[in-house]
Order: structure tokens, then sequence, then C-alpha cells
């Protein structure tokens, strides 16, 4: 039986197809190709390339691989531009996942895992984000995935006493950065590191959006998680799901510290060998000056933690890039 992951050819979802993999659960990829790349999906692994808004597709190639289970990955996944573009970002996330559900139930499929984010959470005014914190999320992207969960609840109430109740949870994490494997790198155009490495090939000053924020360091500070730590999690709680045992409905993966802007300058400067100072910048509207999310609850069932320190982060994700276009 195998395991169909939704976005499986975009950064996020091809390491968690080799996470899938290594754990001897055989992964299915559907991916539409708008953000994703056919490259960067394996050798071998079944790659559909279709939209997760054709039911009758999603139904279709859940009966055809014999799927015990789906990671959603699928998404428009801007927070910014979802302000400018919220009808797509709803049909994408919103009407995305309820196809999705909806082919799940008409396949007998019943596990997924869903790849929520902590813009849930909009600006929290907590020193540390918990699964408890209050949702308030700040662009329709960060709405699309707190209806998203909604949806997963809903449908595992409606389901409870079927043939195939619905068993789900929903993975929250923040800033996805560095490689796993030297052929899959981040390609978004609003991704800081994306944006850092391009400005260093291109010969071009970094800069930072904001230097007066109340931290140590004046620059803000988030969540920067390993995109390999974030696989592994989505492959622990599919395993979790599988096997029976108790599962939350939510798990925050976050880092529990954080850290800043202005640290993750000085790494990449450090590891890449070019020396930089960045460019100061106006603030961004709207944003905080920390949000750092605790991982505990996740580490206690998912096995989550921070393996790769913030060099480490950097070097995979450089040395993934520079390996691109070698």
């Amino acid at each position: 039986m195998s395991w169909l992951v939704t976005g499986g050819a975009g950064y996020i979802g091809a390491h968690i197809v080799r996470a899938l993999a290594a754990a001897g659960l055989p992964p299915v990829v559907l991916d539409d190709l708008s953000s994703g790349h056919a490259s960067f999906v394996p050798d071998g692994v079944p790659f559909i390339e279709g939209s997760i808004l054709d039911e009758a597709s999603v139904e279709e190639t859940l009966r055809a691989h014999d799927v015990q289970g789906v990671i959603h990955v699928a998404g428009f996944k801007y927070a910014g531009v979802s302000v400018k573009r919220p009808l797509h970002t709803y049909a994408q996330n919103v009407e995305g996942t309820r196809v999705v559900l909806a082919a799940m139930e008409s396949a007998g499929v019943a596990n997924i895992v869903f790849s929520s984010s902590a813009a849930v959470f909009g600006t929290p005014d907590v020193a540390l984000v918990t699964e408890d914190t209050a949702k308030a999320p700040a662009s329709p992207y960060g709405e699309s995935k707190l209806i998203g969960e909604w949806l997963l609840r809903d449908q595992g109430i409606a389901t409870a006493e079927s043939e195939h109740p619905l068993r789900h949870t929903s993975l929250r994490y923040f800033n996805v950065v560095g490689s796993g494997d030297p052929s899959v790198y981040d390609t978004s155009p609003h991704n800081l590191f994306p944006l850092v490495f391009e400005a260093l090939i291109e010969g071009r000053t970094p800069r930072i959006n904001g230097e007066d924020y109340a931290t140590p360091d004046g620059t803000n500070v988030r969540d920067y998680v390993h995109v390999a730590d974030i696989a592994l999690a989505h492959v622990a709680a599919a395993q979790r799901l599988v096997t029976g045992k108790r599962i939350e409905a939510a798990y925050n993966l976050g880092s529990g510290d954080g850290l800043s802007v202005r640290q993750i300058m000085d790494a990449m400067a450090s590891v890449t060998g070019i020396p930089f100072i960045p460019e100061g910048a106006p603030r961004r509207p709207g944003d905080p000056d920390r949000i750092v999310a605790s991982g505990a609850l996740a580490a206690r069932d998912l096995d989550w933690k921070m393996r790769y320190s913030v060099d480490e982060m950097v070097r995979s994700g450089w040395e993934a890039r520079q390996a691109a276009y070698a």
C-alpha cells in the first residue's frame, strides 16, 4: 500500500516523498506543476500530473495505487500574494482540500496528514506559541489553512461511525529552509533563503526589512526549521495514523527559541564565503517582533527535533542551489 503526496513535486513535498521511501512507505505524487518541478520527483516514484481540484482524477489515483493515506501538501503558499489573490487562494487551499477529502471518502481512504501553517496564528502577542494559542490569521492564506483544519475536523466527526472513519492531523510550521538532497532546493520567489542566495549570486547586497524591532539585535525573530526535519515529522505522523496510535488534531513544528534575520545573514556570509553587510530597509507592514513556536507536543509524539544548526541549514540550501546551476 502507498501514500499519496499532493504537491509532491514541490520543495517540501519532494522531501516528504524521499522520507516516505526511506521509511518503507511507497510514495505516489500528484502535482499540477504550478510551482513544483517534475525533476524533483525521484525515478521510480509514480507521478501523476494533475490538479487536486479534479475530484475524479484524485479518486482514480487513490484507487489505482492502493493508497492507504494522503499527505496533503499541495496548495497556494504565498501569504503576501494571497491578499491580492484571495479567490485563487481559497480555490486552491479550501476547495482543493474539500475535493481531496471527498475523493478519499469515495475511495475508502481514511488517513490524512495536512500540511498546515503557523499563519493560522496571525501575529500572536505571546512569547511562545503553543497549539492552544488563539487563532487569528492575518491573510487569506492563513485563513485558508485554518479552514482546511476545520474541514478535517468536521469530516472526522461526520465519518466517526462509518466504515472508514477519518484519522487526521495537521502540522503547522513557519519558515522551512535548507535541503536534504542536492537535487531539491527552494525555488520560491518570496522566501528569505532563496532571496539572499539569488542576491549573492547576482552580486547584489541582501536587505533586512526593519532593524529596530524589540529583539536583542533589532531584527525580527522567527522559527527556521530544516526541510528534512519537516519531512520526517510528516512521515512520523503518517506512521502514527496507520498504527492506530492516539494522535493530536494539530502539532506545531517549532524551534522553541527561533533565529533572528541578522543571525541568518551572518551565517549566510560565513557559509558562502561572500562577505557582506546587509542593507537596511523599512519594516514590512504587520511584521511582529518575534513569533516562535514550541515543538514540545510534536517532540512527544512525532520525534520532532531540530537536527541542524543554522550554519548547516544555510550550507545545505546553498549547496543545493549551486548544484542546480552547476
